[in-house]
């Protein structure tokens, strides 16, 4: 990697949490010894593996939780399932291997659009995951405390053990956004290569993809497969110039783009997108996230996603591909196994979202909504594959 190691401190960091800095630096100290809880080697594998992807070889099915929470192991098991559920429908439509890739063993901090949020009548700092700060209103409850970190590295390394007992083909990834966790995590292999040990594939998330920023810069001088989610503000100038800070070598399986424009703009704005990412030579994956486009408040107050909504973004980014000749690289979607009442359709409707409605952060589809919607996307693929074999 050309860029310094350090050169990330040197810059803004993003949605970085206030820590107080004597009790992080303890943190940081001890989890700078602590065992790796992913192999360079499972990393290069996987890389490999999204080589295929990059190249219509493969297909991406990406999901979990979108924000984990501490004491949840139980449920790991169940969102593996799913997983391995969902990516046997698609392999059965694509006939080509799919890589599965679970949302957990990191997912447990989560950046937010606004600083502070309202529960009940209170004005509260907002919460940022259960590796920041905790969902209560008492005193100290949303304060971001370091000794979070090690608790949520444990339970990274307790999924991790279920996930290599009872699913050890599905890969780990979160979102890259705790910098000072990452970089404590870092291993530098025998060749000299530096390795985030945390999960085998780490994204930038939309809000944190700034080219000047700390996270473009530390996630430059990592050797694992790495993602960038692509919001509606992305100009196709801003992704050749992400290609050319992290993947300056045109390494296939290198880099992920998970477009995440909304239901009712991917049809406008991907098309250039993707036309002038293509037409610069650079081997990236396209994988669509349908759900973050699609937020909304539901007359309960409750924030959700209709089914109707995620499936017609899905559909509209194949038919984008289709159209110009492109390879549709994958799926990723915010699920859980649990029979939540998160997102509206497939049975839920407003009135039934207080009912289960778990989610920490942002709206999850539940078993038979994700199910529906591996289905739909296979129908869809099956089509494309037809079409290519007539």
């Amino acid at each position: 990697m050309t860029e310094p190691a350090a050169s990330w401190r040197t810059r803004i960091a993003h949605q970085r949490p206030q820590w107080p800095k004597r009790e992080l630096g303890v943190v940081v100290d001890r989890l700078a010894t602590a065992p790796a809880l992913v192999a360079p080697r499972e990393c290069d594998a996987l890389t490999e593996r999204l080589a295929g992807v990059a190249e219509g070889r493969a297909f991406l099915v990406q999901g979990g939780d979108c924000a984990e929470r501490l004491g949840e192991i139980p449920a790991v098991r169940g969102k593996l399932r799913l997983l391995r559920e969902m990516a046997r429908i698609i392999a059965y439509a694509v006939r080509v291997p799919v890589v599965p890739v679970g949302r957990m063993a990191g997912q447990y901090a989560k950046p937010r659009s606004r600083p502070t949020e309202t529960v009940a009548g209170r004005t509260l700092p907002a919460y940022r995951g259960d590796a920041v700060n905790g969902t209560g209103c008492g005193p100290g409850d949303r304060r971001p405390d370091p000794a979070r970190l090690h608790r949520i590295y444990e339970a990274s390394r307790a999924t991790r053990g279920v996930m290599r007992t009872y699913a050890p083909e599905v890969y780990a990834s979160h979102e890259g956004l705790l910098l000072d966790y990452e970089e404590a995590l870092t291993r530098t292999d025998e060749q000299g290569r530096r390795y985030a040990s945390s999960g085998h594939l780490l994204w930038i998330g939309d809000r944190t993809r700034q080219l000047d920023g700390a996270h473009v810069a530390w996630f430059a001088t990592v050797a694992n497969p790495i993602a960038v989610k692509l919001g509606p503000a992305t100009t196709p100038e801003q992704a050749l110039a992400l290609i050319d800070r992290l993947d300056p070598d045109r390494r296939p399986g290198r880099l992920t783009f998970v477009v995440r424009l909304g239901a009712r703009r991917v049809r406008d704005l991907l098309p250039e997108l993707v036309a002038k990412v293509t037409a610069s030579g650079a081997p990236v994956s396209w994988v669509c996230d349908p759900m973050h486009g699609n937020t909304f408040a539901a007359p309960t107050g409750h924030k959700t996603r209709r089914l109707a909504d995620i499936m017609a973004e899905t559909a509209a980014f194949v038919e984008v591909h289709r159209a110009l000749g492109t390879q549709v690289g994958g799926l990723h979607v915010e699920m859980t196994g649990e029979n939540v009442t998160e997102c509206v359709g497939g049975g839920v409707g407003f009135a039934d979202l207080p009912r289960r409605y778990e989610s920490a952060c942002d709206p999850r589809l539940n078993r038979g909504q994700a199910l529906e919607l591996a289905t739909a996307l296979a129908d869809l693929l099956k089509q494309g594959v037809r079409d290519a074999t007539d």
